[in-house]
């Protein structure tokens, strides 16, 4: 695993975007796309696709790499190896790590980091305890974390949704420090979590396979949520490895002070293999959000998302 990301210059925040892909009307391919997914064996196909991933057949895989590069326009200019040759498998090349100065992180000691490359899928307050996912469709708290206790932390908080594309950066990152209390794994579908299907699927971000990431920090509690979906080969962190496809691990480990995992901000906390969703979730009153923050807006790891909110901060 990577080493956390050094501080330097702040990054610059992106423009306010245009409504797009994450707010737009599904018009009939929409449907049919979503549709089909029903009938589809997700978790066969996320199994076919992890060991396809991993083959270490050259003229294969390096064809694969050369074509999925070319296709999604992947910047190779600021991975740490910028030779497509030169990995052995699809998924090296998928989870590449980044030059160390290529995410810079905030200047300010409390802005929120942000985890991963992608799109910002939606964000703002958490009603109670529903989250919105798209118009007309949210999603509970409880159902999400899958803790009913956690559940109760985040009521009246906070919440982000970044979605990565298949071109993005694909390790995720820790967007403040914190110490690792609670990893639960939580079992489910893997609907893609495209914006088409984000607006389709009720429940979408409960519903599938998950891997919630519950710490303590400096303002309290916060989660960062690992989403799975359909092809995605596997989730892992860096403290406990490959967690799915789980192969009959426990769903649900304690850490806290009996086995402390500390983390700073901007060290990396875990990878996809292949592409899905990070939401994170805040307390009440925790955070303020960036004002240029609105669904569709491009992401980069270590721009800033917001402020935390100290116990002694007006």
């Amino acid at each position: 695993m990577t080493e956390p990301v050094p501080a330097q210059a702040p990054a610059r925040a992106p423009a306010l975007a245009t409504p797009g892909k994450f707010d737009a009307t599904p018009g009939w391919a929409d449907r049919l796309f979503v549709g089909m997914q029903y009938l589809l064996p997700q978790h066969l196909l996320a199994a076919l696709m992890y060991r396809f991933a991993r083959l270490r057949w050259r003229p294969l895989s390096a064809a694969l790499i050369r074509a999925f590069a070319r296709h999604f326009r992947v910047d190779m200019r600021e991975a740490l190896e910028s030779d497509l040759g030169a990995y052995a498998s699809f998924n090296a090349f998928f989870t590449r790590a980044l030059k160390p100065d290529a995410r810079p992180l905030p200047a300010s000691p409390t802005a929120i980091a942000c985890p991963a490359d992608g799109a910002l899928s939606q964000h703002g307050d958490i009603d109670a305890d529903r989250l919105f996912q798209a118009k007309g469709l949210d999603y509970g708290l409880e159902e999400l974390v899958g803790d009913a206790d956690w559940a109760r932390r985040f009521q009246g908080g906070t919440f982000a949704t970044i979605y990565l594309s298949p071109r993005d950066y694909h390790r995720v990152h820790m967007p403040l420090a914190g110490r690792l209390w609670e990893m639960i794994h939580v079992p489910g579908r893997l609907f893609s979590v495209n914006g088409a299907t984000v607006r389709l699927v009720p429940r979408l971000f409960a519903r599938n396979e998950r891997v919630v990431c519950l710490f303590e920090g400096e303002a309290g509690p916060f989660a960062l949520i690992l989403v799975g979906a359909i092809f995605v080969g596997g989730m892992e962190t860096v403290w406990a490895g490959e967690v799915t496809p789980a192969r009959g691990q426990s769903p649900r480990r304690h850490y806290g002070d009996d086995e402390p995992v500390d983390l700073a901000r901007g060290a990396e906390m875990g990878r996809f293999n292949m592409g899905s969703t990070v939401i994170l979730l805040f307390p009440p009153g925790a955070v303020t959000w960036d004002t240029t923050l609105a669904p569709g807006v491009p992401l980069r790891m270590g721009q800033t998302l917001g402020e935390l909110k100290l116990a002694d901060t007006p």
